[in-house]
């Protein structure tokens, strides 16, 4: 029996709440740059342009290291990867100076943030496959990925305020002193499982399909790559996170600028409205999880079609709500939309996000490595796109305050939304298909 480090609370609870933690303090890293960037840049007179490449510079790592995320994962641990990956990011973000005209040096700082980064959620992914039975997966995932957006909302909420009393730089001490505290925790609390839980609770799933839980460690098997290639299913999980990405990319890095130059908003005036989008996500992500847990275990629904149900119906409500962004010139018309869109693509994350360990429990990290890479190249072209898209809209309207300026940048990841839900109706499933 695996020890219990705090009394009455089993050790794979605590692991769930440490992965919530590590995904918060990840994102409050990752809204906190383009926070305090945005600033620094814009004092420095930045073009849009340029903005948008230097915000797309964290990808070009990030998806670099994906794949390599899973396999490390794979075969020398999830987490001990987990812990190298974010004492690396954390010591970076504390070494590198936050200045807008030595742009090597942000460029390279970025690269290796986003290397750092990308080991992180193959990592988690394998972490949880091993120790969360398959009737707690819904919701131990979802707690897990709602961390991104409570991080992203205490960013928001906080950060400007330390950048306008304590400078810029100041945002990127407070990040690594986050992740050294959360190293620590992680390296003390942290443990490997004696078995895999993959095949515990499998009676509660409504399949004929039993696991074996007995059988080989995933470090000693073969990683079936062309299967995992080759395969419908997983590739209707990749359109997903690409999509998803691409949508929760480009608000995260932009979202700031609509505020300051589409609304003419202050973004530290406008207080902790500013940070109801991404805690709509955090309990839109969480209701979620309860509600696909609800439907398998008691067998309402199939996993395949409870995968489909809210897979579906996030990205198309989601759809609509970023298509209006630009028809609402207040403060509240446009949190409250994009509120809407970010909760509602977190609700979709019940489907398509938890679908890694349904199909392939013992590949979830090389499964999740490489749908990743595709969501974090959605990140690369939405946020560069982005920017060129905005620099070309100045043409007729200098300040970006038009909503004329906007209507692209929001009508893109909208309609990749409705495309990417039909993909999942059509090729997804629920049932194990990698052995």
């Amino acid at each position: 029996m695996t020890k219990e480090p705090f009394l009455f609370i089993p050790v794979r609870y605590l692991i769930v709440f440490l992965t919530f933690i590590c995904t918060s303090v990840c994102y409050i890293e990752r809204v906190g740059f383009s926070i305090a960037y945005t600033v620094a840049a814009d004092a420095a007179a930045v073009t849009q342009s340029s903005k948008g490449s230097i915000l797309s510079t964290f990808y070009y790592g990030y998806a670099c290291s994906q794949v390599p995320g899973g396999y490390f994962a794979q075969k020398i641990g999830g987490r001990r990867v987990l812990l190298l990956s974010f004492l690396l990011w954390s010591l970076t973000c504390f070494l590198v100076p936050l200045d807008p005209n030595r742009v090597t040096v942000l460029v390279v700082a970025r690269l290796l943030v986003g290397v750092a980064q990308g080991f992180i959620f193959p990592s988690i992914h394998t972490v949880l496959a091993q120790w969360v039975p398959p009737h707690e997966r819904s919701r131990s995932v979802s707690l897990t990925t709602s961390g991104m957006y409570l991080g992203a909302a205490l960013g928001m909420l906080l950060l400007p305020s330390l950048v306008k009393f304590k400078g810029p730089q100041s945002v990127f001490v407070a990040e690594a002193a986050l992740g050294a505290v959360w190293s620590l925790l992680w390296f003390k609390y942290s443990s490997d499982p004696k078995a895999t839980a993959s095949g515990a609770g499998e009676q509660l799933l409504p399949t004929n399909k039993k696991i074996d839980a007995r059988k080989p460690s995933p470090k000693t098997v073969t990683i079936p790559w062309v299967k995992i290639m080759t395969n419908l299913p997983v590739w209707a999980i990749v359109v997903n996170n690409f999509t998803f990405h691409y949508a929760l990319y480009v608000l995260m890095n932009w979202l700031p600028t609509y505020f300051e130059l589409g609304l003419q908003l202050s973004l530290h005036d406008m207080g902790s409205s500013k940070m109801m989008p991404y805690l709509n996500m955090f309990l839109f992500s969480n209701i979620g999880g309860v509600v696909a847990d609800y439907l398998i275990t008691r067998r309402i629904m199939s996993v395949t079609r409870t995968r489909k149900f809210l897979n579906t119906m996030g990205f198309v409500v989601a759809s609509l709500a970023l298509a209006v962004i630009p028809s609402f010139r207040t403060s509240a018309g446009a949190v409250f939309c994009s509120s809407v869109a970010l909760g509602f693509l977190a609700l979709g994350r019940a489907g398509f996000a938890v679908n890694h360990m349904d199909i392939a429990p013992r590949y979830a990290g090389i499964v999740m490595g490489v749908s990743n890479t595709a969501g974090t190249l959605a990140g690369i072209v939405g946020v560069d796109l982005t920017g060129k898209l905005l620099e070309a809209a100045k043409v007729s309207d200098a300040n970006l305050s038009s909503p004329e300026s906007w209507k692209a940048v929001f009508f893109i990841p909208g309609l990749l939304c409705v495309f990417s839900s039909f993909v999942f109706l059509l090729f997804s499933t629920g049932e194990r298909i990698f052995d």
